[in-house]
């Protein structure tokens, strides 16, 4: 299973993302995709994202038993604590 939610995405990725997944709520997109099909979705999001944000999350073999990735700018960025994967507010500017 994995999740992207996206905010202020360009059309063109918007709808690239739900040729692929379902689209739940505007920006929410879910799907249940293999390693490499879910990799090559998020080169898509990295690669259209332009001045938007976006946060894929998925099933890992972790001690949370999940793992995300961020592209963009946002407050939110991730952070490695011991191992386990936390997210850290940046100040506002």
């Amino acid at each position: 299973m994995m999740v992207v939610v996206v905010s202020n995405a360009p059309p063109r990725l918007r709808g690239r993302l739900a040729a692929w997944l379902l689209e739940v709520r505007a920006g929410v997109y879910v799907g249940d995709y293999s390693a490499r099909t879910r990799e090559r979705i998020w080169e898509q999001v990295v690669a259209h994202i332009e001045q938007g944000d976006a946060v894929m999350v998925w099933r890992a073999a972790t001690d949370q038993g999940f793992d995300f990735a961020t592209v963009g700018t946002n407050r939110r960025m991730p952070v490695d604590f011991d191992g386990l994967k936390l997210v850290s507010f940046a100040p506002k500017e």
